[in-house]
């Protein structure tokens, strides 16, 4: 008989329902996993027994009163840049250590209450969310289950590695850059970046509409049932979807007909290479869609060197918005502190140029993916690097181009406001996952997760690979 961790979000929560599985002994089997084998792969910041457990035994209350809420009683912990009332939230930064917040982010309140889902704790994310990797002075480093000397990328890191070890069933990340996709390929799981307006950032929102919370899971449907619960407007919302005609669950479970694929591998940053073990999957992958009736289409990469510029003086705006003490900013992480210097030299007139640039860049990016039903590349340039192998706390602007290289497929999506997933359908012979990347139009997360589950699926029966738990 399989373990609980060994189950998916969708098995769990139908167990639950089924009253097969309580959910106070799930929550106590992941706080045993979690105790064990947190230190070792870093995914969590905060653990939340108490509160846990105390939402577990409501949750089974309310299955004995007949609810049937899509997570009740099941277990999904939320990234450390979301707030829970009542809970440590850091950011990821020693500064906010002891910080707690004094309330919930909008998407706590569609997980928790109506969702039903049980708060494990927050996951580790780097400081701010700024890097690629997750790496901060609160805790050990978050790291891929599958190669402990590896780092499980960032900033969604924590929650990646904690679905990747067991540590969680599916959690909550977001995605400003490719803080979803980067972890998901590190660490051999599901990430999906909705489109821009699909999941409400109330209260907050940083103007830019670059960053989007999202699902991280092990299987396609698993990210979409989670994506479901999360996929609720909000009165006000800047940018706003409305909902789609079938649950993102129902989508995954459906064919996607013969598609139109685009594909492409050659970054548009100079200099940067693409490592011949992600080239081979990808080459692999396409194979893969061909043999499932798609048409696949070589189109050159869309965007140009120099391009995406206004991108990193938007990030430096984010960077330095944060509220931090001015007697405490010596103690921030030097990357940092060199994207908060650049901020506040960046006036007002010069940010609204550089979002009108960043807009035009994501339209050029948006047309080029529009005569095609999805969009085949990498999800990152390189297999998963060692912990500590692109920060550079000595010099901040070689660590920044550092991720640029290792990343250089991520962030466009976030420019154009596109959806986006990572799958991982490919394992290198050592044993490391190497995700590879479908995008579409925007508002069409439904049919891109279609076409995900149907690639899942045929590369598990092809033995290409697929989600496994990597950790004790």
């Amino acid at each position: 008989m399989a373990e609980p961790f060994e189950l998916t979000l969708v098995e769990q929560a139908a167990a639950v329902r089924r009253r097969e599985l309580s959910p106070v002994e799930l929550t106590e089997h992941y706080l045993r996993r979690i105790e064990r084998l947190n230190d070792s792969v870093g995914a969590y910041l905060t653990v939340t027994p108490e509160r846990a457990l105390a939402q577990a035994r409501g949750a089974e209350q309310r299955v004995m009163e007949g609810e049937e809420a899509a997570l009740l009683g099941v277990p999904v912990p939320v990234k450390d840049l979301t707030p829970v009332r009542g809970v440590r939230f850091t950011s990821g930064s020693a500064v906010f250590a002891e910080h707690v917040a004094g309330e919930d982010a909008y998407i706590v309140t569609l997980l928790r209450d109506r969702a039903g889902s049980v708060l494990l704790g927050k996951t580790n994310t780097p400081e701010f969310g700024l890097p690629a990797y997750t790496e901060n002075r609160l805790g050990p480093p978050a790291r891929t289950p599958y190669d402990l000397r590896l780092g499980a990328g960032g900033s969604s890191g924590g929650a990646a590695a904690a679905v990747a070890a067991g540590l969680a069933p599916a959690a909550q990340g977001s995605d400003g850059g490719g803080s979803i996709r980067i972890p998901a390929s590190c660490c051999g799981v599901v990430g999906v970046k909705p489109s821009r307006g699909r999941v409400s950032p109330a209260p907050y929102g940083d103007g830019s509409g670059l960053a989007v919370s999202g699902p991280i899971a092990r299987t396609v449907r698993d990210a979409a049932l989670l994506l479901d619960a999360m996929a609720v407007p909000a009165p006000g919302d800047p940018f706003s979807l409305p909902p789609p005609e079938r649950s993102f669950e129902q989508w995954s479970l459906r064919e996607p007909g013969r598609l139109r694929i685009a594909r492409w591998a050659s970054p548009d940053v100079a200099g940067v290479t693409v490592a011949p073990e992600v080239l081979a999957a990808y080459e692999r992958t396409s194979e893969l869609l061909a043999g499932l009736g798609h048409e696949i289409v070589d189109v050159p990469q869309p965007l140009e060197p120099g391009d995406r510029d206004p991108f990193t003086p938007v990030w430096a705006v984010m960077a330095a918005s944060m509220p931090v003490p001015p007697e405490r900013e010596a103690e921030l992480m030097p990357l940092t502190r060199w994207l908060r210097e650049r901020g506040r030299s960046v006036s007002g007139l010069e940010y609204t140029r550089a979002l009108a640039a960043m807009q035009a860049v994501g339209r050029k990016h948006a047309a080029a993916v529009a005569p095609y039903d999805a969009v085949l590349t990498p999800t990152l340039a390189q297999l998963p690097a060692p912990v500590g192998a692109l920060r550079d706390d000595a010099d901040p602007e070689a660590d920044f181009a550092a991720q640029l290289a290792f990343t250089p497929f991520t962030a466009p999506w976030n420019i154009a406001g596109l959806p986006a997933v990572s799958l991982p359908v490919q394992w290198t012979v050592s044993g490391l996952p190497v995700g590879m990347m479908l995008g579409a139009a925007h508002a069409a997360d439904g049919p891109l997760l279609a076409l995900a589950a149907q690639v899942e699926a045929a590369a598990a029966t092809a033995g290409l690979g697929s989600a496994r738990i990597g950790y004790g």
